[in-house]
């Protein structure tokens, strides 16, 4: 089994969602399991450690978990066009596997959550995969292919999975339920391929 790691960051709930339905995806691939995760908030004053385990949820992503995947999805709300700053604080952190390209070769892919239908999914998607580039992870997007993408009226993009949270609401339409379960599914059909493929000659 190949695993495909999910961390996302949520405060309202709509991005956590999105994740669950990005897992269902992935675990509708044979030969791929789906561990979630998230990170823990940040503050402008930190004089005080996260705690180790948040109050309710999955636990909090590790280096180790990042090492251990055969690929990975992030997720998180946006933050005036950008990724939120717990998911950027837990990337910073990253440089070990960079050192080492503990990440190279490895399929990723992003999604996030807006409270209005225009107000930077796009520039946050791209915003997260700039990191994943710099660790040489290819990037699984969403094609023209997959047909919600075209008949989509809330969220949805060719550069990852995404939901309009209009008044807050947290249920995902139709087609961002299909969406994002596709990105879960081509992130790990292309990490399943990967794995099966024999190693390259020196």
């Amino acid at each position: 089994m190949v695993e495909i790691l999910v961390v996302y960051y949520s405060r309202k709930g709509g991005t956590a969602e999105l994740a669950r339905q990005v897992v269902r995806g992935i675990e509708s691939v044979s030969g791929a399991e789906a561990t979630l995760r998230t990170v823990p908030p940040v503050s402008a004053e930190s004089e005080t450690a996260p705690r180790r385990l948040p109050e309710s949820g999955p636990p909090y992503a590790t280096l180790a978990d990042l090492r251990r995947a055969a690929g990975l999805i992030l997720g998180s709300p946006t933050r005036f066009g950008n990724m939120a700053a717990p998911l950027k604080h837990f990337l910073d952190g990253t440089s070990s596997l960079w050192l080492s390209g503990d990440l190279a070769g490895k399929p990723a892919a992003v999604f996030t959550s807006t409270q209005t239908m225009h107000g930077g999914q796009e520039s946050t998607l791209l915003s997260m995969q700039l990191p994943l580039l710099h660790h040489g992870m290819y990037l699984v997007g969403i094609p023209y292919t997959e047909r919600a993408l075209n008949e989509t009226h809330s969220g949805g993009s060719p550069y990852g999975a995404s939901h309009v949270a209009l008044d807050h609401a947290t249920r995902l339409t139709d087609d961002e339920v299909t969406l994002a379960q596709s990105l879960g599914r081509r992130v790990a059909m292309l990490a399943v391929r990967l794995a099966a493929a024999p190693a390259p000659r020196e």
